[in-house]
């Protein structure tokens, strides 16, 4: 007989019905917050409205506000960009790959995991936008016919940073949407609110649930995931790009394509954990996010950090290796100059606190998972710090050398980011379902006549 830990883990927990799903599912849509949800809500909403004003005021003065200097000329804008960028990586790799490998457990999940998708990379586009410095005329990345003779340098990573970011940007929405609109007609059927029926039944088009409909829904759903699968490889591959193909010591090499993508699921996964026990406790929905959800997640992020210090191996092997003068001079700058306690923050947080997660009964503990996951988070925007602050600070004169500070309106900003998603997301957990019905109701008893028992393990 097997030990429990070999066994497969039942992804649901008790006797479920279709129609108690349903209820404790889109019950919440109907009802009042509660008065925590208020509460968050105000204090996240007050975040982000602090973060909106100085957004604001860097456009009405200038990016002479920020931190920013030469050589430093990229910093907190970019950091956060990718930070943001790498945060909606885990949504769609929840969705889309393990989708597509039949993954019954990312079922009770994978809804809010897009949710975050989305709202990371609305927040991500903000910050391109702010450092070009005159915001409105963003719009001339885009290629289209002019008159002043401008046409984008299409040899350019950040060119095409704004067609790799916007497709996966409308992708993972339409992907999003396609999934909601079986919870979409639910809602439009027991909600007794004549706007809110008119509302629902606008965003069903016209479901009824036929077998005409679930075979439609079941080849596009499959057909957008295979696309979304390649847009989750492609996209933090090409912001890998603006820093790889450039010609400053550090950010020139071929590891950084799996290491950007490495990294984005790791910090996603991390998200997605805090915000999963958050959502497990308040909305009672311990036995559809059942403690083995939060256990495999638990060690995806074990796996990710172990890739991460294998990263970090190999960047001191290159530096070592390429007996370049400059590239060594980097990389010992990532361990003992002026930034090392950023470095070494990142190696912490990345590569030795997770090793925690080794063990059986921290992947269980709240506590634990939210700690490891607190300290990935952290991890991973310093490691973005590291690249792009470290390795710029030194130019090839030391005539250039300076030493790069954040001003207030730099964190004030960063945070307001976090207001911002925060905010996004609180709304999102009472307006639509959080979990998608139809899916998880595949994996009840008797939901798979030709599987032993009825039911997906």
């Amino acid at each position: 007989m097997l030990p429990e830990m070999l066994r497969t883990q039942p992804v649901l927990i008790g006797s479920v019905r279709p129609g108690d799903l349903d209820d404790q599912v889109l019950s919440p849509v109907e009802r009042k917050p509660p008065r925590a949800w208020f509460i968050a809500f105000a204090c996240t909403s007050t975040v982000m409205l602090v973060g909106v004003a100085l957004m604001g005021y860097t456009v009405a003065t200038g990016i002479g506000v920020w931190g920013n200097n030469i050589p430093v000329a990229w910093a907190f804008a970019i950091i956060n960009f990718v930070f943001w960028i790498g945060i909606g990586h885990a949504g769609t790799l929840i969705s889309a790959i393990l989708l597509l490998f039949r993954a019954r457990w990312r079922n009770a999940i994978s809804r809010f995991a897009e949710a975050m998708t989305i709202f990371a990379v609305m927040v991500a586009g903000i910050f391109p936008i702010l450092h070009v410095g005159r915001p409105w005329i963003a719009f001339w990345l885009f290629p289209y016919p002019n008159q002043r003779g401008i046409w984008p340098n299409f040899r350019s990573p950040l060119m095409w940073d704004v067609f790799a970011v916007s497709t996966y940007f409308s992708v993972s929405l339409l992907f999003w949407y396609l999934g909601l609109v079986p919870d979409f007609a639910s809602l439009r059927d027991r909600t007794k609110s004549g706007i809110r029926k008119f509302f629902y039944a606008m965003l069903s088009v016209g479901w009824r649930g036929s077998s005409t409909h679930w075979v439609h829904f079941e080849r596009a759903y499959l057909i957008i995931a295979g696309i979304a699968t390649g847009l989750v490889l492609s996209v933090h591959s090409v912001v890998s790009f603006d820093f790889a193909v450039s010609l400053v010591p550090g950010w020139h090499m071929t590891i950084f394509p799996p290491y950007f993508v490495t990294g984005a699921i790791f910090a996603g996964f991390a998200m997605v954990v805090m915000a999963m026990v958050v959502v497990r406790e308040t909305m009672s929905l311990k036995h559809i996010i059942t403690m083995y959800h939060l256990e495999v997640m638990n060690k995806i992020i074990l796996t990710c950090s172990c890739l991460m210090g294998y990263a970090y191996l190999m960047e001191g092997w290159t530096a070592w290796y390429s007996m370049n003068p400059y590239v060594h001079h980097t990389f010992w700058a990532y361990i003992a100059g002026t930034y090392a306690w950023a470095g070494w923050l990142t190696i912490s947080c990345n590569v030795m606190i997770p090793q925690l997660l080794w063990v059986r009964r921290f992947r269980r503990s709240y506590p634990a998972m939210i700690f490891v996951a607190l300290a990935v988070t952290t991890g991973m925007w310093f490691e973005r710090f590291v690249i792009i602050v470290s390795s710029l600070h030194q130019d090839y004169m030391p005539s250039a050398w300076y030493v790069y500070k954040p001003t207030l309106v730099d964190i004030g900003i960063l945070l307001g980011s976090f207001g911002l998603f925060f905010t996004l997301v609180l709304l999102f957990a009472r307006v639509l379902p959080v979990i998608a019905t139809s899916e998880t109701k595949s994996a009840l008893p008797g939901a798979q006549p030709r599987h032993a028992g009825g039911a997906y393990e």
